[in-house]
């Protein structure tokens, strides 16, 4: 241009250019001495791609805008989301209830029953949420020989999301606090065992103290707000009351619930063991006690009734999960108690109090709740009868034993009835005369049409005695026979005639004589 002509352009300054702009370009120099500087025209793509990179970053901006949107959503909803792994821990003596009460709420109508550690768990659904999921319940056996198998259900992971359940049996109430300091004991040790860190597990009582500091009771909530207890974010400074005296004192680290099973019998406790108002106080007293020390709950409950069930599992998803609860304590009726944790205190339970004559708020609990006396089955016991000869032989040897010495007329009391007439080897004659005859003869009965139609009789039963044929040796007569020729050697008269003449004379008295004997025997 400045010449008047045009050179080749210079290919090495083009490739300069090139280099330090970062792109290719077209370069003209002049081939005058006078150089001009490098004319660098711009090509027209590059205007363009200004302009797209622009869209593209404003393009890019809403696509992360929009994904941190959707990403913001999911997070959102997951956590909205119920919670998996929650556990439950059911404690309490053989015989108590437990396992029905769990497969009641389960919503199982026939339970089967194990040993050692069972499991069930419960379907938690939540409607706003239209969600649902499953809370395990580990049902401990109460043979304190299976405590180990606490090893399965509860460890250092999952014990921030369990709550331990100790049932009691009402039937039983004398068994009560020995059962609540039992299983507290083996949940202790069981925690102790785990060797959680030491902050994570102040951390975990810290949770209980503030759960029970911040308790707000329904008809202490606005209205319209029922009550919910959810985690706090830790922004919050709210002022909090100090704990009461006795109230923490042994905290576990873990929600603690007191289930009291078969409340239906209180109306037997108070039929059969002359329970009265001071005696189901004082059961209540203690066991609240008890709960301000764990910091726990306490719920009367009766399967057979169906009271409290579904209060129950309220409570439960309301403290594992955080769902809405807007039921307050319930103290009124002695069967159907219920005090939520952080509600309780001293000067509420000492209302309890006021109603004591025969007790005391000090006394020991199984000084006052008395354990009954073991009635006893009374059971025949079984005695096998030995055989019949056994039996005879030993009877036997015992009368060969006896002294066999027998005087005349007289015979020894340990000898058997003898079916014989006369003894054997009894030698004589026998003393007919020795026995009187009025001895043999019956009072006259009053129902009989007469005394002398008996006496008829009993004379004609002797006749027919006295004449039988005494020819035969042996027989009954052969006696008599020797008696009669004995009396004819001596001259004696024989016994028998007086027989038969005493017998002729009864038999000729005159009706009016035993008539008034009669009756003079009837007035005696």
């Amino acid at each position: 241009m400045g010449c008047g002509g045009w050179e080749e352009p210079d290919r090495n300054a083009e490739v300069h250019i090139a280099g330090v702009l970062g792109r290719p370009v077209a370069a003209s120099l002049c081939g005058c001495r006078n150089k001009m500087a490098p004319v660098i025209t711009k090509k027209p793509f590059c205007t363009a791609g200004a302009t797209d990179r622009k869209e593209n970053n404003n393009e890019d901006e809403e696509g992360q805008n929009l994904w941190h949107s959707i990403l913001s959503d999911v997070s959102t909803r997951s956590s909205s989301k119920l919670p998996s792994g929650k556990n439950i821990l059911v404690f309490g003596e053989d015989g108590s209830g437990k396992t029905t009460l769990m497969a009641k709420l389960q919503g199982a109508e026939h339970n089967k029953k194990g040993r050692g550690l069972e499991y069930l768990y419960l379907n938690v659904h939540d409607e706003d949420r239209d969600d649902l999921t499953r809370c395990n319940v580990w049902i401990l056996d109460g043979d304190l020989y299976h405590k180990g198998l606490l090893k399965f259900a509860a460890s250092a992971e999952s014990l921030r999301d369990t709550l331990a359940m100790f049932v009691v049996d009402m039937s039983r109430p004398w068994n009560i606090m020995e059962s609540l300091q039992k299983w507290a004991s083996v949940l202790r040790d069981q925690v102790d065992k785990l060797r959680i860190p030491p902050e994570e597990l102040k951390e975990l009582e810290q949770k209980l103290v503030k759960d029970f500091q911040e308790y707000t009771g329904p008809e202490e909530a606005p209205l319209g707000s029922p009550q919910r207890r959810i985690p706090s974010s830790g922004t919050d400074e709210t002022v909090v009351l100090p704990l009461g005296e006795n109230v923490l004192t042994h905290n576990l680290g873990v929600p603690v619930l007191v289930v009291c099973t078969k409340c239906d019998t209180v109306s037997v406790l108070e039929k059969e063991h002359d329970y009265r108002e001071e005696h189901f106080d004082f059961i209540q007293s203690h066991i609240r006690r008890f709960c301000l020390r764990y910091g726990a709950a306490l719920i009367y409950t009766s399967v057979k009734e169906e009271k409290n069930l579904d209060l129950l599992y309220k409570y439960i998803v309301h403290r594992l999960y955080g769902f809405q609860f807007s039921t307050p304590a319930l103290v009124v009726e002695k069967d159907a108690v219920f005090i939520p944790t952080g509600w309780d205190n001293e000067k509420k339970i000492g209302i309890l109090h006021e109603n004591f004559n025969m007790v005391k708020v000090d006394d020991p609990f199984e000084d006052f709740i008395v354990k009954p006396p073991v009635r006893k089955l009374v059971h025949d016991k079984e005695v096998n009868a030995e055989d019949d000869q056994v039996f005879l032989m030993k009877q036997q040897s015992l009368l060969a034993k006896q002294p066999a010495t027998l005087t005349r007329g007289t015979e020894s009391p340990a000898r058997p009835v003898s079916t014989s007439p006369r003894p054997a080897g009894w030698a004589g004659p026998a003393n007919v005369a020795s026995v009187s005859p009025m001895t043999t003869v019956k009072k006259p009965d009053p129902n009989m049409k007469g005394a002398a139609a008996n006496e008829g009789v009993l004379a004609n039963f002797f006749n027919s005695l006295l004449s039988k044929k005494t020819g035969s040796p042996g027989s009954p007569g052969a006696g008599g026979g020797a008696v009669q020729s004995s009396v004819k050697k001596t001259g004696q008269k024989p016994v028998l005639t007086d027989v038969q003449a005493e017998l002729d004379r009864m038999t000729r008295k005159p009706d009016s004589m035993v008539t008034a004997n009669t009756t003079a025997e009837n007035e005696a």
